[in-house]
């Protein structure tokens, strides 16, 4: 039996109490436990620790949980952001971009899964480099439902998750497979995760098929991003109420380009053609070059089941064998793309072009236009090589003045990333039959010169107030009562802060080059020089990517910081909404301005701007899941095959390897690697051999075999090929620390 304590002054009781509380942070107590816990047995010391307990929460120190029981009020630093696990199962905790990401060991990520929203106590870091803490709370859910493969056990089954992020598998009771067989993929919903287990529990909602099948993956895919596999019945009900003649009426309403030579210009296998130029000679001698953009809002329309489920989606996603719309195909196919010899509702914007491609006039507003050719990017490539073909003419005057608008863009700092593109060939059944890269032609900048000269032009007009260069014979002031023309959608991207180009500057150093440091304008002419100097190198792939990464993520938003790397002050997204939501938020800002009406809220766009945002980063990272599922696809009948590679990434785990012939990137395991033992050296970017002295560096070009190519986990295992010399590398600088997070 505990012994009874002496009867003690209240202000030691006071102390005594708090010290236990705090230290039982997060637990509340009655005080006839605190009483037992802290051995006060007598009905006076009682009445005293009740006493004390009301003044701790008078004062703050504590607070009242639920009628008669108290808990310590949080004195820990805590922060909330958002969760990013590596394959290893530790994690970084991204507060905001002004603060260090925060690392979470193994085992202190509490039941947080990869994207969630979690609140975190931070630990003082005691000469850490990064500060450490542990999650204590998911505030909010990324997602609950998953993709994996099914595992059958006779009392109960797991499902093992398709990304590498997932660090645990889901427990499912047999009750709850939907009938799934052993090995299946299927969507799983996590159902709860019950406090001190080690995994989730979840049930199966859709059996997508065996796993390694074409049709399989894909709608895994699909279904691991949450892109909807078709529109919903209602939806393309709405769709096709919709009235999509052409009528006198609305043709009177808006300026008619049908007589004047338009033509499109789009990938070979286009089905949606949401743009067109025309051109015609003015008397004066000038140009007249008409961008003409599908008027989509004239069909979609605010606060409609159409409009609302276009918001949803934000964005089409192009998967390897598949788009996945924003708009039902009675928009997108039919209705709104420009498709030849059909009369279309445009929204324009008109320029007129000295011979030196300077704007002498420029009009924005609804047109009706007829398309008289369509053209594919090859047929335009070809008529500028071979200076035959129809329309001819019109395709040289419009490539003679993109390239002038392309000089005058570079040497005002746009920085020009030419990184091939990685295609399929695809046989009926979508399995890969070869690899081809989609390069950036004159046909191909043609078309992005007059587009970019178009959404700068447009932001211009929304964004500056009054200016000389806003068309002539409309409004040049807003109406007193119109809020509406004051938020803008802008299509930003920030410049890269002086850190990150440090990095990059230390690392292109040890090759010969650099990068300037400190003026933008400089620094873009730098990096383009750079980007010039390494075509072409063993380091081209390898300081193209670190490049890229250097820079910050391009987004909407209502807050106009320019972007830096088209080096526009003003600049935004008109010219496709087809398939993007911010085009159409554009067009309907536009359309306000020059009827002096109000569209949306500052605080209204910019909520739609975040979401535009944040789907677009799910559909570029679905469609890189899409790419790398067919490469291993493709290299799965090539087991044991030899191949040229360059070394594209150096982590303490492996060395990743790109074939240079089929761009299909791999990871040589560190373990694999048995004629020596290899040290990471991430002050420089290699690892060394303790023995041998044996060098592997970002960049330089090694032989490897191809040892595994997992379908399931989408991963492809390559081990070296013997007797590959080392590598011999200049003398190396010391170099701030570069972290590629896998």
């Amino acid at each position: 039996m505990a012994k009874s304590k002496k009867k003690q002054p209240k202000r030691y009781l006071f102390e005594e109490v708090l010290t236990f509380l705090k230290h039982n942070e997060g637990k509340s107590f009655n005080y006839k436990q605190l009483g037992s816990a802290m051995e006060i047995d007598n009905e006076g010391d009682r009445f005293s620790l009740l006493e004390t307990l009301e003044e701790l929460k008078h004062q703050g120190f504590v607070i009242e949980t639920e009628v008669g029981k108290y808990q310590a009020k949080e004195s820990k630093s805590y922060q909330s952001g958002t969760i990013d696990f590596t394959t290893q199962g530790t994690a970084f905790v991204i507060i905001s971009p002004e603060l260090p990401d925060v690392f979470i060991p193994f085992r202190k990520t509490r039941d947080a899964l990869q994207g969630d929203l979690v609140k975190i106590t931070v630990h003082p870091q005691r000469g850490r480099e990064k500060p450490e803490g542990e999650v204590v709370e998911v505030i909010k859910r990324k997602k609950i439902k998953f993709v994996g493969t099914i595992q059958i056990n006779p009392k109960f089954a797991f499902v093992v998750p398709d990304y590498t992020k997932i660090h645990v598998d889901f427990f499912v009771p047999l009750a709850d497979t939907m009938g799934a067989k052993n090995g299946q993929k299927v969507l799983v919903e996590m159902t709860e995760w019950k406090r001190g287990s080690e995994n989730p529990n979840a049930k199966v909602v859709d059996v997508l098929g065996t796993a390694g099948e074409h049709e399989t993956e894909i709608n895994a895919i699909m279904a691991e991003f949450g892109l909807p596999m078709v529109f919903a019945p209602e939806v393309e009900a709405a769709a096709k109420k919709l009235a999509t003649d052409i009528t006198a009426e609305e043709i009177a309403k808006r300026r008619d380009f049908r007589g004047i030579t338009t033509f499109t210009i789009d990938p070979v296998d286009a089905k949606d053609f949401d743009d067109a130029l025309s051109l015609q000679k003015l008397e004066n001698g000038n140009w007249e070059v008409g961008v003409h953009i599908a008027d989509v809002t004239h069909y979609l329309k605010p606060h409609t089941i159409l409009d609302d489920e276009a918001v949803n989606r934000a964005t089409s996603v192009y998967l390897v064998d598949r788009c996945v719309p924003m708009l039902p195909e009675v928009l997108s196919n039919f209705a709104c793309s420009l498709r030849p010899h059909e009369e279309k509702y445009c929204f324009s914007a008109v320029f007129e072009l000295d011979d030196d491609a300077k704007i002498q006039n420029q009009w924005f507003g609804k047109t009706v236009i007829y398309s008289d050719h369509r053209f594919s990017y090859e047929e335009v490539q070809t008529i500028i090589e071979t200076e035959k073909g129809p329309y001819k003419d019109e395709i040289f005057t419009l490539d003679r003045l993109a390239k002038i608008l392309r000089a005058e863009r570079t040497s005002n700092g746009s920085i020009t990333f030419d990184k091939a593109e990685v295609k399929f060939q695809l046989d009926d059944k979508g399995a890969p039959t070869g690899v081809y890269f989609k390069t950036q032609k004159d046909a191909h900048k043609l078309i992005e010169d007059f587009m970019l000269l178009a959404n700068r032009k447009v932001a211009e007009f929304l964004g500056k107030k009054g200016k000389d260069d806003q068309q002539k014979g409309q409004a040049q002031k807003n109406d007193k009562n119109n809020k509406g023309c004051d938020a803008v959608v802008y299509r930003i991207h920030d410049v890269p802060k002086d850190e990150k180009l440090l990095e990059l500057n230390n690392f292109v150093e040890r090759f010969g080059y650099s990068v300037a440091i400190g003026n933008k304008t400089k620094t873009a002419h730098s990096i383009n020089k750079l980007l010039q100097d390494v075509k072409n190198k063993k380091e081209q792939s390898m300081i193209e990517l670190l490049a890229v990464r250097s820079m910050p993520k391009a987004v909407y938003t209502t807050k106009n910081v320019g972007h830096y790397g088209l080096g526009f002050d003003f600049y935004t997204h008109f010219t496709s909404p087809i398939r993007r939501y911010p085009d159409v938020m554009v067009h309907r800002l536009l359309e306000a301005k020059l009827n002096h009406a109000h569209y949306l809220k500052a605080d209204e766009l910019e909520a739609l701007c975040k979401h535009s945002s944040e789907m677009e980063k799910l559909a570029s990272d679905a469609e890189r899941a899409s790419i790398k599922y067919k490469q291993v696809e493709f290299l799965e009948h090539k087991i044991g095959q030899e191949f040229e590679g360059v070394i594209s990434g150096v982590t303490e785990w492996g060395i990743f390897v790109e074939i240079i012939e089929n761009k299909c990137e791999g990871r040589v395991s560190m373990r694999d690697m048995k004629d020596d033992q290899y040290s990471f050296d991430e002050d420089n970017y290699r690892v060394v051999g303790r023995k041998t002295g044996r060098v592997f560096t970002l960049g330089d070009k090694v032989k490897i075999i191809v040892k595994r190519a997992d379908l399931v986990k989408k991963q492809l295992d390559f081990e070296f090929v013997s007797g590959i010399p080392s590598a011999k590398e200049p003398e190396i600088r010391n170099a701030k620390r570069y972290k590629k997070r896998r």
